[in-house]
């Protein structure tokens, strides 16, 4: 069998979300790309992040920094201790995937006195949720009773928000500068029901974002890029949530200088089945991982407009690093030994330039803490490049 292909159960699988989605464009005539990406990724049952299928390790189809060693979260814990000092001792994870970062901040707060009163995790799948209980049952059991979960944003919140790999999945719309205008492009449906690419013309808050973007119209050709409205949103949200405390997010993107240079004029979004990037967006929904990297500059002005202070925004590795990372590596014992080598070798897919270190950033929101002197934004903080 080809490898590049699925198997027949997951084919199977993929064939009734993909006449779901093609019902709503038969009904509507055309849907935006958001709301493809959100039924490919949510649908319940049939959605990537909501279906049966393993995602995340070498199984699946992409590795989390806490899937990478425990480290992170042992650097994290050092930041999000601080945060609950200032405000109060709860922590609520967005996306928790398999319940390993939950564990590990869970350990290392242990370890340094600060154990949260609650942990929070807002997790939209129903097939994560088990899987986060029993790794969390299994390695932490003494904190496992900490634990709950919510199905939505909670009406209030003190403490730590942590969000890591989050922003870069929420579904974004895709958007098209032309000579003739801006539009959105979308998906409708040939006369054999093969879906396929269609623009219309950009409107309302999208056409007032894509505007604001300032990208000079090309003179032939076009210019494709995304916008993440949903994005902006949810920090809105948290302006109307957050009484005291911050929110850490954690993910791979640019800021909005970087994230529209006219060399990258096909966009960020990205496609993964097991292991492997293709750029066809549309084939097997699903099955298929879509992520569009994030425009951090545009939920900092989220945050800005919600009344959140923009604390700071950071490489991974600076992060890491003024979290003491390098601590937590020495803690392990001598560096002749083979856990320590394997400790450090995953610390350099952490903090390499040429890894995770640079690609992924890390921006501080928050409330009512404008006094701290942040650990994890001592000696890297870009806040001047947002």
């Amino acid at each position: 069998m080809d490898p590049n292909l699925p198997v027949p159960d997951a084919a199977s699988q993929s064939t009734i979300l993909t006449t779901r989605i093609q019902a709503g464009i038969r009904q509507d005539g055309w849907i935006s790309f958001a709301r493809f990406m959100s039924a490919a990724l949510y649908t319940p049952g049939l959605g990537y992040y909501s279906g049966g299928a393993r995602k995340f390790g070498e199984e699946g189809d992409f590795v989390t920094a806490p899937e990478i060693s425990p480290l992170f979260g042992q650097a994290l814990a050092r930041q999000v201790a601080q945060i609950m000092a200032a405000s109060a001792y709860e922590v609520l994870e967005v996306g928790a995937g398999t319940g390993q970062l939950a564990c590990d901040l869970l350990l290392a707060l242990e370890a340094l006195d600060a154990l949260p009163e609650r942990y929070g995790i807002l997790e939209l799948s129903g097939e994560l949720r088990p899987r986060q209980r029993a790794l969390l049952e299994a390695r932490a059991p003494h904190l496992a009773s900490r634990v709950y979960w919510l199905d939505a944003l909670p009406d209030g919140f003190s403490g730590c928000v942590v969000a890591n790999e989050v922003l870069d999945v929420m579904p974004v719309q895709r958007v098209v500068w032309r000579a003739d205008g801006i539009f959105e492009r979308g998906v409708a449906l040939q006369a054999d029901d093969r879906m396929v690419w269609q623009d219309r013309p950009a409107t309302g808050r999208l056409l007032a974002a894509a505007t604001a973007l300032r990208i000079p119209l090309p003179e032939e050709g076009e210019y494709i890029s995304e916008i993440c409205l949903a994005a902006r949103a949810w920090v809105a949200e948290w302006g109307r949530r957050l009484t005291r405390g911050a929110l850490i997010l954690i993910d791979y993107g640019y800021p909005q200088s970087e994230y529209y240079l006219p060399s990258r004029s096909s966009g960020t979004l990205q496609c993964y089945y097991r292991h492997r990037a293709h750029d066809d967006l549309l084939a097997w929904p699903g099955l298929n991982d879509l992520t569009a990297f994030v425009d951090f500059t545009a939920v900092a002005e989220a945050a800005h407009a919600a009344e959140l202070q923009v604390a700071g925004y950071a490489n991974q590795a600076s992060f890491l690093t003024d979290c003491g990372i390098l601590d937590c590596l020495a803690a392990i014992g001598s560096p002749e030994q083979p856990a320590y080598l394997r400790a450090a070798r995953a610390a350099l897919r952490l903090l390499g330039p040429h890894e995770m270190g640079e690609l992924f950033k890390v921006l501080v929101l928050s409330r009512g803490l404008e006094d701290l002197s942040w650990v994890g934004l001592r000696s890297g903080n870009r806040i001047h490049a947002l």
